[in-house]
């Protein structure tokens, strides 16, 4: 019988807020899958989504249809800044570049807004040093999760 596969570990730094008091950065293994996705750069997905801002409930959904298949919830921080949390995708919708057009429609949707994000999900952080040209949008003053790499 073969042995589960490990997960997958990636070199990011929390802050406690984050829920990684421990600062080691452990990913889940979803969380690793989906910033394998970023990584391989993906093209756009096959099938087309919409993404909502149901800013009661403080989350971006990607819908197909009359499903939620992904979203990436957050909290507002004033009137000028979120607080990005965590980028989830239902397993179906995976590896299928769900994860990179969600954070792309997110991104391009705080930028017409005006506003700048903390970033809490490592998914979002990875995206954005793939694609610098959203790096603007980082809040200088409360950046988020940091690579460690930054911190060498």
């Amino acid at each position: 019988m073969a042995e589960p596969a490990e997960p997958t570990h990636y070199d990011f730094e929390y802050l406690d807020q984050a829920g990684y008091p421990d600062g080691k950065g452990t990913l889940s293994q979803d969380q690793a899958v989906l910033i394998d996705e970023i990584l391989d750069d993906p093209h756009a997905p096959a099938f087309d989504f919409y993404v909502v801002n149901d800013e009661k409930s403080g989350i971006y959904e990607a819908i197909v249809g009359d499903t939620e298949i992904a979203g990436l919830p957050y909290t507002a921080a004033g009137n000028d800044r979120l607080v990005l949390l965590a980028t989830s995708v239902f397993p179906d919708y995976r590896k299928q570049g769900v994860a990179t057009e969600l954070i792309r429609r997110v991104l391009d949707d705080v930028r017409a807004q005006g506003k700048t994000v903390t970033i809490m999900c490592p998914i979002v952080r990875t995206f954005i040093k793939r694609n610098p040209g959203y790096a603007d949008l980082i809040n200088a003053a409360h950046p988020g999760v940091t690579s460690r790499s930054q911190h060498s």
